[in-house]
């Protein structure tokens, strides 16, 4: 048993790492797709009642939708590279990813899907892609190929930082501007005490879910990795 830079043990070889290459940027091209249209739209229909064209870029880069699909697109393209990269900063990146999507896959569908009937063309496609595509690739890619245990304790408290700090950038420019990027977080409109319960469902769920990898992780059969300076023996 050699030691692993996350904690975790490195896998069994297995899968060709061109094929873990192709499935790896199903989710990288879906997110990617997902987010040029979005940004597209904002720059062309401009600011409508965002005031600016600025504003309206910084409210888009708010949305819980758009950080996990950077996520997903960030990590992706990262293993797409390289399908055996170690590390704890690329394992955080990955967990976030798949715990950050599958949220926003969750919550879209449960909460606020039936504000797409009055989308674009555009706009649909992009929902599509973000809400939808992404996140059940970015699972099935993970669940077929991997990498394959890389998620040990550590990686999976890390993992926990970067929604911590996104609930606190919403709430904090919320107060600021009055400005929230769902309905269910705006203490304005739901109030204080709601806008938190519902933060904390939210992040129960993120949780439940980061526990469901694990247990994942030891079930299901190692997604090979190319060794790798971090798969030296332990001294």
């Amino acid at each position: 048993m050699t030691a692993r830079a996350d904690g975790a043990a490195p896998a069994p070889g297995g899968r060709a790492p061109a094929l873990a290459r192709l499935l790896h940027a199903v989710p990288a091209l879906a997110s990617g797709g997902g987010l040029a249209l979005e940004i597209g739209r904002a720059l062309v229909e401009g600011p409508g009642d965002a005031g600016t064209t600025a504003e309206r870029l910084v409210r888009l880069f708010s949305y819980f939708t758009i950080q996990s699909n950077l996520l997903v697109l960030a990590a992706s393209v990262l293993l797409v590279a390289r399908p055996a990269r170690a590390g704890r900063l690329v394992a955080v990146l990955h967990l976030d990813a798949l715990l950050c999507i599958a949220v926003t896959g969750v919550v879209y569908h449960a909460v606020l899907a039936d504000g797409s009937a009055s989308l674009t063309p555009s706009g649909w496609t992009a929902d599509l892609l973000l809400h939808t595509v992404a996140p059940v690739t970015t699972w099935l890619v993970w669940l077929l190929v991997g990498p394959r245990p890389r998620f040990g304790g550590a990686t999976a408290v890390w993992a926990v930082v970067y929604p911590l700090a996104w609930i606190a950038w919403t709430f904090a420019r919320g107060a600021a501007t009055g400005w929230y990027p769902y309905p269910f977080l705006d203490v304005g409109a739901v109030g204080g005490t709601r806008a938190a319960l519902n933060t904390t469902v939210v992040a129960v769920g993120f949780l439940v879910l980061a526990v469901l990898v694990r247990l994942l992780e030891r079930v299901l059969p190692g997604a090979p990795r190319e060794p790798s300076a971090a798969d030296a023996p332990a001294t």
